[in-house]
């Protein structure tokens, strides 16, 4: 047995009994700040190029993102061009904050606000890393220490604000490594660098608590969270920033209770993109707001867009399986699912209410710029439901209920046998030999003649056929063409059928709209039943072309 977990021991929890966090409800938008094209670029294989950080920029700025961490100009001419180029090229929008990250060192700090001359408004985002590891291993510095690191480069903030008057500064600070240092510490510092900026209400500063490592369970963190706001003296002055990494996956989860618990803005990636399991994943985070009938504050109406410029820009791909906006997640595989859907679909169209309620489908997937084309998908775990949904969503047949199984059984057939999914067009083709207008061995040639008697006397059709090659006229009376059809072939011997049911509607609109009919016929003697379908422009070959392909399916 591996013993190895022995070595590992649990996150302390929080004796904090005021926590209110748990009963409250998320009611609006945090503040957002992208840091794509700073944490999210950092972690890349291959850094974006300044072309593909632009492009990023762009798809930020349109996608709504008012705050946007551009980089670290202090630590590389890479990032340094790239800011100015956002200035001097004027491609940063009235309405958007440019953000800079840099850590509390003199001739960093003194760079990076030498990189925003001319910028019009930015947030200056300045940390030092105040865990006990941190201070331990990597700096061997104790607390006062540490404290005095951070009073300097705030300090320093405010004297380069100053000199750089033409720009409109935000100071950002940061406790870098914020789960893994002593909550009364982390507060004692952070009120130190507050003391130095002097925020007022008017003009306030962002204290960001990140999990700059993923260090508990959500509840710790929300628990973290709301003690550090109740403890905080000026905080009507201080913007509460989170920066949830998702080293235990759930980042997402622990940013909303942080939100609960009182935070005012969100830092975070698309698609969680960062060190090591990557950052928060904002898109999640303003979906799941969106999906509870919260305006999120950002543009998701072209989800496929944004991936693909995503992929574009930082060479990354995003999981089939990713909340939202992996290619599967409005996809259904198992058959129980499928017809819950397709019945979803279908009382939502023809009732229209006022909320939004499909089985499995927690959003409407047009809402987020996705067809319906994309969400039933057959292999051999879908059921009857799926099937009949592609052939009415794709090529417009709505299959009478009692047909699904029948036609469903081919294709599971050859989804076993293959062990791969079946898409449209081979769904389609394999309802097609099975099933519609089937003309072996019988086959329609022609109507002769087709006489409506009125109400008493019916109908009066004059049928040509080929049956194993061999010309056969059909005449036949009955109360519709397909009754006096059938009554033909009775007269020509081609008896023991008995005819079950019988649907038609049109394919299309227009002049040129076909028409479907399925006709299910019995075995009288095996008392088997089968379907057949059958097209056309005129309604009664369709419905003689069905009764055909059913007779010839025997």
């Amino acid at each position: 047995m591996n013993t190895n977990f022995k070595k590992y021991k649990k996150y302390p929890t929080m004796d904090f009994s005021e926590r209110t966090w748990p009963s409250k409800t998320i009611e609006k938008a945090p503040i957002w700040c992208s840091v794509d094209l700073r944490d999210g670029n950092q972690a890349l294989p291959i850094p974006m190029s300044v072309q593909q950080k632009i492009q990023m920029f762009q798809l930020l700025q349109d996608m709504g993102y008012k705050e946007i961490e551009i980089g670290f100009p202090s630590a590389s001419d890479t990032e340094y061009k790239f800011l100015r180029t956002l200035i001097e090229d004027n491609l940063i929008r009235e309405d958007v904050t440019v953000q800079v990250l840099t850590q509390a060192r003199k001739h960093l700090i003194e760079k990076t606000f030498e990189a925003l001359k001319g910028a019009k408004r930015a947030i200056v985002h300045v940390y030092n890393s105040t865990s006990v590891q941190q201070r331990k291993v990597v700096f061997n510095k104790d607390k006062e220490e540490i404290i005095a690191i951070a009073i300097e480069g705030a300090q320093l903030l405010k004297e380069l604000a100053q000199q750089y008057s033409g720009t409109e500064f935000v100071f950002e600070y940061s406790p870098e490594s914020f789960t893994g240092t002593e909550m009364e510490y982390a507060l004692e510092i952070c009120e130190a660098v507050i003391d130095v900026w002097q925020p007022t209400p008017e003009k306030k500063v962002i204290i960001n608590v990140p999990a700059t490592v993923e260090m508990s369970t959500p509840n710790i963190y929300a628990d973290q969270v709301e003690w550090f706001i109740n403890n905080l003296k000026k905080r009507e002055c201080i913007l509460l920033s989170v920066h949830a990494h998702n080293d235990r996956g759930t980042s997402v989860a622990a940013t909303e209770l942080a939100l609960l618990a009182g935070a005012d803005r969100v830092e975070g990636t698309l698609f969680g993109n960062g060190e090591r399991t990557g950052n928060v994943d904002i898109l999640t985070l303003a979906m799941n707001l969106f999906s509870q009938g919260i305006d999120p504050g950002v543009n998701i109406e072209d989800i496929d867009h944004i991936v693909e410029t995503y992929k574009i820009c930082t060479g990354m791909d995003v999981h089939d399986r990713h909340p939202y906006a992996g290619d599967l997640v409005f996809t259904a595989f198992s058959g129980s699912h499928q017809d819950a859907i397709k019945k979803g679909l279908k009382v939502y169209q023809d009732e229209k209410p006022q909320y939004w309620e499909v089985p499995y489908l927690p959003i409407d997937p047009a809402d987020i710029g996705r067809k319906y084309e994309a969400i039933i998908r057959i292999n051999s775990q879908s059921g009857k439901g799926g099937v009949a949904f592609v052939l009415e969503e794709e090529y417009g047949f709505k299959l009478p209920k009692a047909m699904h199984p029948e036609v469903s059984k081919p294709i599971q057939a050859l989804s076993d046998e293959t062990g791969k999914e079946l898409l449209p067009e081979k769904i389609f083709e394999i309802f097609k030999n099975e099933f519609l207008n089937i003309s072996i061995p019988m086959e329609l040639v022609r109507i002769n003649s087709f006489v409506e008697e009125g109400d008493e006397n019916g109908v009066t059709l004059s049928v040509e056929i080929r049956y194993n090659g061999v010309s056969k006229q059909i005449n036949g009376i009955g109360n519709g063409p397909i009754s006096a059809f059938f009554h033909g072939l009775q007269k020509e011997g081609f008896v023991g059928y008995k005819l079950v049911s019988y649907d038609e509607h049109a394919i299309s609109d227009g002049e040129n709209a076909e028409a479907a009919a399925y006709i299910q016929l019995e075995d009288e003697i095996t008392r088997k039943r089968h379907f057949g379908a059958g097209t056309d422009r005129n309604t009664t070959k369709a419905s003689i072309k069905a009764l055909i392909s059913a007779i010839n399916r025997f």
